[in-house]
């Protein structure tokens, strides 16, 4: 990683982590994706606890879901819900982002007078 680079992604990161709502929001997330893997690599039946993490990255989980179902007719069984939670978590991240940049710009936009 470049220098160039790095004040851009300490930036971005910050996005994710300086308001209480992108913090809330990667909690949901981590707590979901903690489930999610204690179901399938503790527990006897996973059953829908994919479902979670899932749904609380909506939409780009669903990118994190179709690029883990490919392992299932493979040899590497083992890789498909390591691949959902890496990509569930970043799927996470770059929604906390989003959430970051939000609330940033209702907290800094200026009120407007009742009278115009």
């Amino acid at each position: 990683m470049t220098n160039a680079s790095r004040p851009r992604l300490h930036a971005l990161l910050a996005l994710a982590t300086d308001t209480w709502l992108a913090r809330a929001y990667l909690g949901v997330v981590a707590a979901s994706l903690g489930f999610y893997l204690g179901a399938w690599y503790v527990g006897p039946d996973p059953g829908l606890a994919g479902f979670y993490p899932f749904l609380a990255t909506a939409p780009l989980g669903v990118l994190a879901f179709l690029a883990s179902v490919p392992a299932e007719y493979s040899s590497l069984t083992w890789l498909s819900p390591s691949i959902f939670a890496v990509g569930t978590a970043l799927a996470g991240l770059f929604n906390a982002v989003l959430l970051g940049r939000l609330a940033r710009r209702v907290r800094t936009r200026e009120p407007r007078s009742a009278t115009t």
